[in-house]
Parts: structure tokens; C-alpha cells; sequence
């Protein structure tokens, strides 16, 4: 009956595990469209804290189906550790469901993810050393021998399969990038542990997804952000899939006409990790303010993300991208001590004004932000429920971001728990 997509407008990081617990709330099944363990979503209930990097977030709603798509990439090892974390804190993942058709990231893929950063030197993008892009290399190659999910559920044919894999993969390992070539049985004695726990939750989750968009309400949750997406993202500085709300189509089969609402999850300020261009960022006390307010240290690799003022280009371009029928405003109370706050309403590029990313993104190393300046608020609002209850400059800057979005606002986060949260 409808179908509600939750993409991150920014770099990632924007915020979206909290958003789309809240909507789990009520959803009958939350998706995740793509990616993998490169994710990190937290999510706070009743002051126990909970980081999730491929499981969706969904979880902690026991009555919803929690489904991973045919456009996911799973590691099984992350998978299992994730899913027995979950349990000892009383989780019972008994509706979490894995799409027979989602492809796996296998040890050598994390290897060649880590032999190929080293090898970049200076040049490296930043990944999260995790498999993800030698993953999907396999995946967009066709390779006949690439493992997915239904082939755990046969040990003689995934080894047959790690196999034939290794036989080109070492040759790469070795003679490529000189280092020691792996064994079947290393590859397969790793996997083999994660068999008895994934393995109930392996199924063909189409007729699931079709299911509840006939009758009930469908959250898809994607991973990273915008500016991530491997064709609208900052190249080459991006993810190997498409968090953009386009490919929550691509990785569920849910047809375009079919989504309803577009929830584009934008934080108060702007952060990155990992190399690129970043034209609001701060590398002053006013950065490290943020950094330290917002706790702005990567869920899944610890390193302190790059800080800086909100970019309300890329706002005005995530909304458009995505289609967005609202956005969801996160961490606004970490700006609560600032004296002044700014927007990034334009770029200056050679001498030209843009008030969205310019298509050809290489121009962002030369884009100098036009800011606009907002008195800042200078109380906490972490107590507070509702828009009447915010200072007027709160509001204020709340309503300045909607206009550069140019939609309606969804809800706006004052702090990491499930209350800390003002739904308009």
C-alpha cells in the first residue's frame, strides 16, 4: 500500500539508522537496497546503544520483516558476529531475511580491498577495506564463478566455487600486488563457522517485498549517501553501489511508480570521510568544535571525519537527485553553542556563480562557498518535543534549510535517542 525510501542527502553519516528505526516502528518491513558492512548505522533505545553495519536498522522491530536485497553484499563473518551480538542483548533476528540472489564479500575480496589501497599510495580513495569494491568488481564482471548467498547453503559447491575464484584472484594477489596467495581450505575453514547462523535466514525475499507493498507499509533503507553514489557521488571518491533513492529500485525490484515518499535524511552541518572534494570543510576551531560536539568519529572504521558548515548546494542537488518529498533534519543540537551559523547557499567558480553541484565535479577542487550568516541560538534543545518549544533562531535555520531543499520537513533529531525527536 506504500513504499517510503530513506537515503542519506549528504556524504554519509546524515543519520539515517535513527530515522529509519522510528519508521520501523510502524513499517511492516524495512529494506536494505545496497551495499554492505561498509555501512554504520547507530541507533539509541532507552539509553542502550546500538551500532548495526549491515543488518538494517529495522531489527530492533521484532513484528517488521528486516530484509536484505538482491542489491546488498554480505559478509558472512559480519553477518554471523552481528546477528550473535543481537541475541545476547535479547534481539531474537528471527525476521531477518537474506535475498538468495545478494552477493558475497569473501576474505580474498578484503585482502585485494587492502592490497590495492596500499598500492595507490597517496592516490588512495579511502575505502573502508572491506571487499565492497573487488566485491562488486565480480559482481558487474559477470564472473560465472562469483558466490552468492544460495550458494552457502551447499558446501561442496561454494568450495568448488572459492576454488575457481582463487585461480584468478591469487594470480593477482601474487604476481600483482606480491603478496602470499590463499588456500581453499583457509578461505572455506573461515566461512564455514558463519553456515549454521546465516543459513535459516537465506530465502527468496521477492514474493516478501511484494507481499507487504500490497498490504502494508515498506521502508527502504539505503546505506551511505548521495555524493557516494557511484554515478552522482564525487568521483572516483565514492561507493561501488547506488545510495541514491534510484537504486532502491535497482536492489529490490521495487518499481519506480511504486514509492510514495522520499525521506532525505540532511545533517545540521556537513561532514566526510576519506578523501574528496569537501568545499565547506573546516580545518579550524570551529570544525573541531563540531567534530567533538557531534562525536564525528566513522561507526564502522573510527576515523574522525572532515567537518564543516552546511552545504546547501549539495542539499539543493541531493533533494533533486533523489526526488525528495521531505527531509528529516539530524544533530541541529550540536550547534547549540554556536554564536553564528553558516550556509553554503552558492559556489564561486572561476568567477561563476552555482547554486547546484556542477556535473562536472572535478570544478568542486575550485569552488569557494557563498555563505550566509545565521545568529545562533546559544540553548540546549535536546529536551524539547516540539517546534513551539525551539528558540526562534532555531526554527529559524531549520526553516532556512527546508527552503534550500526545497520540500517539507519530516522531523528534526536533538539528540541520539528515539524521543530526542520532534516530528512535524
Amino acid at each position: 500500500m506504500s513504499a517510503t525510501v530513506i537515503v542519506g542527502a549528504q556524504w554519509g553519516d546524515e543519520g539515517k539508522g535513527k530515522i529509519t528505526d522510528i519508521l520501523a516502528e510502524t513499517a511492516d518491513a524495512v529494506v536494505r537496497y545496497q551495499g554492505g558492512s561498509n555501512a554504520g548505522h547507530t541507533v539509541v533505545v532507552d539509553g542502550d546503544e546500538f551500532k548495526l553495519h549491515l543488518i538494517p536498522s529495522g531489527i530492533l522491530h521484532e513484528e517488521a520483516l528486516c530484509i536484505m536485497a538482491s542489491g546488498t553484499i554480505i559478509d558472512p563473518i559480519c553477518m554471523r558476529d552481528e546477528i550473535e551480538a543481537l541475541r545476547e542483548r535479547g534481539v531474537s533476528c528471527n525476521n531477518l531475511r537474506v535475498s538468495v540472489n545478494a552477493h558475497v564479500i569473501m576474505p580474498y575480496h578484503r585482502l585485494l580491498d587492502g592490497l590495492q589501497e596500499e598500492a595507490r599510495g597517496h592516490d588512495s580513495i579511502g575505502t573502508t577495506r572491506r571487499g565492497i569494491g573487488p566485491t562488486y568488481t565480480d559482481k558487474t564482471s559477470r564472473m560465472p564463478e562469483s558466490i552468492r548467498m544460495v550458494d552457502l547453503l551447499d558446501d561442496s559447491r561454494l568450495r568448488s566455487l572459492i576454488e575457481a575464484q582463487l585461480a584468478e584472484k591469487n594470480v593477482i594477489i601474487e604476481h600483482l600486488y606480491g603478496g602470499e596467495p590463499v588456500t581453499v581450505d583457509a578461505v572455506f575453514d573461515e566461512i564455514a563457522p558463519t553456515l549454521d547462523v546465516i543459513r535459516p535466514h537465506i530465502a527468496d525475499v521477492r514474493d516478501d517485498i511484494r507481499r507487504v507493498l500490497e498490504e502494508g507499509h515498506l521502508v527502504l533503507e539505503g546505506a551511505q549517501g548521495t555524493f557516494l553514489d557511484l554515478d552522482y557521488g564525487t568521483y572516483p571518491f565514492v561507493t561501488s553501489s547506488h545510495p541514491v533513492a534510484g537504486g532502491a529500485c535497482l536492489g529490490t525490484g521495487v518499481g519506480p511508480t511504486e514509492i510514495d515518499e522520499v525521506i532525505a535524511i540532511v545533517k545540521a552541518y556537513t561532514t566526510r570521510v576519506g578523501a574528496g572534494s569537501f568545499p565547506t570543510e573546516l580545518n579550524d576551531e570551529a570544525g573541531e568544535r563540531l567534530r567533538s560536539r557531534g562525536y564525528e568519529f566513522g561507526t564502522t572504521t573510527g576515523r574522525p571525519r572532515r567537518c564543516g558548515w552546511l552545504d546547501g548546494v549539495a542539499l539543493r542537488t541531493a533533494s533533486e537527485l533523489n526526488s525528495a518529498t521531505s527531509i528529516a533534519i539530524t544533530k541541529l543540537d550540536v550547534l547549540d553553542a554556536e554564536e553564528t551559523i553558516k550556509i553554503a547557499v552558492a559556489y564561486e567558480i572561476n568567477g561563476k556563480r552555482y547554486e547546484r553541484m556542477p556535473e562536472n565535479l572535478d570544478m568542486l577542487d575550485h569552488a569557494t562557498p557563498i555563505y550566509e550568516e545565521m545568529p545562533g541560538w546559544q540553548q540546549p534543545l535536546s529536551e524539547m518535543s516540539s517546534p513551539d518549544e525551539m528558540p526562534t533562531e532555531a526554527w529559524e535555520y531549520v526553516q532556512r534549510i527546508a527552503t534550500l531543499a526545497e520540500c517539507d520537513i519530516w522531523g528534526i533529531s536533538v539528540g541520539p535517542a528515539r524521543a530526542q525527536t520532534i516530528m512535524l
